[in-house]
C-alpha cells in the first residue's frame, strides 16, 4: 500500500516540476492523508525535490510508524508549536520556492511563514492535490465500491423494518446504525428524509414528521469505508401515489439517463448537466431543479469534478460522479434519483445497482 502513496506523490511531484516551483507544503489534513496515508490531523506533509517529510506532533509518533512506514518523519514536542517546526524544517531544506495551499493555511500562518522564510518565495495554489485526486486510482475505487456496497446494504435493511410511526430522524438514525453493524466507518454526510412535503427541501433536516404521514419519503445517505463515500437518494412509495408523482418521478429519471448516457471521456460537464436539465424543462419542471447534476466523491462527499451550468472541464477516466436531477414542488414535495457513475476508459459504469423504477420501492410499512 506504501507504494500507492509513493506513487501519488511522484504524481504531485510532476505537476510542481510544471509550476518552477521546489516544492510544496500540504496543509490540508485531507490531501495529506491522500498522499501520505496518515488517518490524524494537526500534520503537514513537506515536499521539496525529492525529499518527502511528514511534519506532525508526538501524539501520532506511533500512529505515524504504523500508517507511513517509510516516510521521513519530524516530530515536535509541547515546548515548539507546529508552525516553527515547519518553518525550521524548510530553512534547512533551503527551497528557492515553495507552492503553499492558499484555500487550506489561515492567513496568520501563512504570514508568520513569510515572514520567517526571508529566502524562500511562498507560490499561493488552489486545489493543486484535489484536481490530481479527481481521478482514482485502483485502491481508491476498490474502497468506493466498498462504501457503495455498505451503502446499499444498509438501505435495504432499513426499508424491510420500516414502519408508519417511524419518524424521519429514526430512520435517519437507523440508517448509521446499519452502516456502522455492516462494517461501515459511518455515515458519508448526515442522511437525509424527508417525507412528502418535507421532501421538496433538497438538504433538508430530518424532523418529527412520521414515515406513513404522506405517501412517499425521500431518502439520500451515504456510507464511509477506508476513509471513502458514497451517496445515493431513492425515494420510496409507502401508500397509493397519485398520476401528479408519477410524471414527477418519470421526468427526473428519463433526466437522469439521459445525463448518465453522456458519460465518457473528455464529455463536457456542463453538456451532461444540459442534457438532464432539458429533460426537466421540457416536462414543465424547468424553475423546480435549481441544484447542479452532480459532483465528484471520494475522501470527502464533494470533490471534483462539478456536474452545473456553469462548470468548467471534461471529464477523464478514474473520475467519479454522482448523477441526481431533482425535482421540488413546495407543498407537495420533491423526487430526486441519485447515482454514483465511474467515467471508464470507453464509456462508463453505473457503480450503484438498486433499482431506479419507482415501483421496485414500493414498502408496506403498516406491520
Amino acid at each position: 500500500m506504501s507504494d500507492v502513496f509513493a506513487n501519488r506523490r511522484s504524481r504531485l511531484r510532476r505537476k510542481l516540476k510544471a509550476l518552477t516551483t521546489s516544492g510544496a507544503l500540504i496543509t490540508d489534513p485531507i490531501n495529506v492523508r491522500y498522499l501520505s496515508g496518515f488517518t490524524g490531523d494537526s500534520s503537514y506533509l513537506l515536499i521539496v525535490g525529492e525529499r518527502e517529510i511528514l511534519i506532525s506532533d508526538s501524539r501520532f509518533e506511533t500512529q505515524i510508524a504504523q500508517e507511513c512506514a517509510g516516510l521521513a518523519v519530524e516530530i515536535r514536542d509541547a515546548s515548539l508549536t507546529t508552525e516553527k517546526l515547519v518553518s525550521r524544517v524548510i530553512a534547512k531544506l533551503k527551497p528557492r520556492a515553495l507552492a503553499i495551499e492558499a484555500d487550506s493555511i489561515s492567513k496568520a500562518n501563512y504570514d508568520a511563514l513569510a515572514s520567517s522564510l526571508k529566502s524562500t518565495a511562498l507560490l499561493d495554489t488552489i486545489g493543486l492535490v484535489n484536481a490530481q485526486r479527481a481521478i482514482k486510482d485502483k485502491s481508491e475505487l476498490d474502497a468506493i465500491r466498498g462504501s457503495i456496497r455498505v451503502a446499499q446494504k444498509a438501505f435495504q435493511s432499513v426499508c424491510a423494518q420500516l414502519l408508519a410511526t417511524q419518524s424521519e430522524q429514526e430512520v435517519a438514525f437507523e440508517i448509521e446504525n446499519q452502516i456502522r453493524r455492516l462494517g461501515g466507518e459511518g455515515c458519508a454526510f448526515a442522511p437525509i428524509v424527508g417525507v412528502g412535503a418535507q421532501a421538496a427541501l433538497p438538504h433538508g433536516r430530518p424532523g418529527k414528521t412520521q414515515i406513513g404521514d404522506a405517501p412517499f419519503v425521500l431518502i439520500d445517505w451515504g456510507a464511509k469505508v477506508c476513509g471513502y463515500m458514497s451517496d445515493l437518494t431513492r425515494v420510496l412509495v409507502t401508500a397509493k401515489i397519485s398520476p401528479k408523482f408519477q410524471r414527477v418521478y418519470q421526468t427526473v429519471l428519463r433526466a437522469q439517463q439521459a445525463a448518465i448516457d453522456r458519460i465518457r471521456p473528455r464529455a463536457d460537464v456542463r453538456q451532461i448537466d444540459s442534457a438532464a436539465r432539458s429533460v426537466i424543462a421540457e416536462a414543465g419542471f424547468g424553475k423546480y431543479f435549481g441544484h447542479g447534476l452532480g459532483h465528484g466523491f471520494g475522501l470527502e462527499i464533494h470533490e471534483l469534478p462539478r456536474l452545473s451550468p456553469i462548470s468548467e472541464g471534461v471529464l477523464e477516466p478514474g473520475m467519479v460522479v454522482t448523477v441526481e436531477p431533482g425535482i421540488y414542488l413546495p407543498d407537495w414535495g420533491g423526487i430526486r434519483i441519485e447515482d454514483d457513475v465511474l467515467v471508464t476508459p470507453d464509456g462508463h459504469e453505473v457503480l450503484t445497482n438498486l433499482p431506479r423504477d419507482w415501483e421496485s420501492h414500493q414498502v408496506d410499512c403498516a406491520k
